[in-house]
Order: structure tokens, then sequence, then C-alpha cells
């Protein structure tokens, strides 16, 4: 059976961090799960202790000292995915605006239908956005228009962060090589695997703003992206990817 992991990030995320294990838990597929704690002060950490009393095989958690941005939690969980051997690795939000039942979407787009990444996506089947503010939507759906003009990725919504990767995408990344530790990172993996060879598919999504606890998205998460995509674009007119190997 294919050994598949959930990452979820965590930072203040005590009103919702046991509801969402339990709901990947309940899912009929079997997913384990890997908390990257950044040292939050709620007691986001406790609870996720006394949970692995439950989930020991299961439920996993790395602590870390303060917040130290979303790509490197990333990194570290997908690191941690290859040294156990997960055969899947998926990318998650703690609060609910991506709901675990689609876990099992993505994962069959990567398992039987030959997609190396998996992208849950907000705009592949129009603006799939439940309660945001109208200048938030139009600020993230022409973010993407923009990052895949200067990029030419063909991908409706760049910025995703719900994802499923293929074992062999993050074997054949350089993780280290990784630049960018906000949102801009979520458009740096999916530009690498592109350039890498791979196949990155979108499966429509409803997206649904956080219902408790707090936002960590802020201007300058954009203002990272808006650059870091023209410095992606130029890096890699002399960047040489390592490609995707096929198997005879």
């Amino acid at each position: 059976m294919a050994k598949k992991l959930v990452i979820i990030p965590t930072y203040n995320e005590k009103e919702n961090i046991e509801n969402i294990i339990r709901a990947v838990f309940s899912q009929p597929l079997t997913y384990d799960v890997l908390i990257i704690e950044d040292g939050s002060p709620d007691g986001t950490a406790s609870i996720v202790k006394t949970l692995q009393n439950e989930f020991p095989a299961r439920l996993f958690m790395v602590e870390r000292k303060g917040k130290l941005g979303l790509g490197t939690a990333y990194i570290v969980g997908f690191k941690w995915a290859i040294e156990h051997n997960y055969d899947f690795v998926f990318e998650m939000d703690a609060d609910f605006s991506h709901n675990p039942a689609d876990l099992n979407k993505l994962y069959d787009a990567c398992a039987n239908q030959g997609a190396d990444v998996a992208i849950g996506s907000r705009y592949v089947s129009g603006v799939n956005v439940v309660n945001w503010p109208i200048g938030r939507v139009l600020m993230s759906y022409f973010a993407s228009k923009y990052v895949r003009f200067v990029l030419g990725l063909q991908i409706a919504d760049t910025t995703a962060g719900f994802k499923c990767y293929r074992r062999q995408v993050l074997d054949t990344i350089d993780l280290d090589s990784i630049r960018f530790k906000g949102y801009a990172f979520q458009i740096e993996l999916k530009f690498t695997a592109h350039q890498c060879g791979f196949i990155l598919k979108e499966v429509p999504i409803i997206f649904v703003n956080r219902e408790l606890g707090t936002s960590k998205m802020s201007g300058g998460i954009f203002g990272e992206a808006f650059l870091g995509v023209v410095e992606l674009k130029i890096a890699s007119w002399f960047k040489k990817y390592p490609q995707k190997r096929v198997n005879p």
C-alpha cells in the first residue's frame, strides 16, 4: 500500500488543529499527518501531543523555535517524508480552507491519472473561493494570471497551496536551492517541478476562507511573489534543472 503523508504547518491554530487532524484521519484512504509547529504561544503543540497518544503511529510533529516561514516549514516536512519513505506527500493548511475530502481527489490525480504534482485549484473552473473579500479574490486571481504570463506556466492557480507530490518530484528537486519562504515558495515549487519535466495537473476545489483563528497573509507576501517571479524567470535562463527520470 502506498504511504501517504499530509504536511500541515501551524502557528497559533489551537481552534482548528484537533478538528483538522481528525478530519484527515476520517477519510476513506489512509493518510499520516506531520505537523510542522513554529513555536505557537497559544498551545497548539500541546494539543497535538495529546492527540499523539491516541494516534501514535499516524500523527507526528516537528517543533521549531519561532515563526520561520511557510516555505522552510514545507522543506523540513519534505525532507522528513523522504527520510521516512513516503510515496505521496501533501501540502495542506490547518484552517479548513482546504477540504480534507479533497485529499482523495489529489491522490487519485497522482496515483491513477498520470500527474506528478496535483494542484488543488481555485481557478481552473471559474473562481471557486468562498467568504474572501472581493479585493483579496481579485488580488489572488490576477497574481496567478501575472505569474502564468511571466513564467509561462499553463496553470490557472499558480499560488495554490493545496498539493500532492509524487515522491520522485521531491527526490529530484534540490530542496536546499529553493529560495523563497512565503507564498512565492508555492510558485517556485511549481515552476521548478515544471522545469524538471514533471507533469502538473489541476484538480478543481472550492476554497473556503477560515472561520476560526487569524489569517497569516500579508501584503509583503504578495510583494515577494510579484518580484520573485521575475527573479525566477531570469535565473532559469542560466540554471540547469535536474530532469525527471523515465523508467524503461
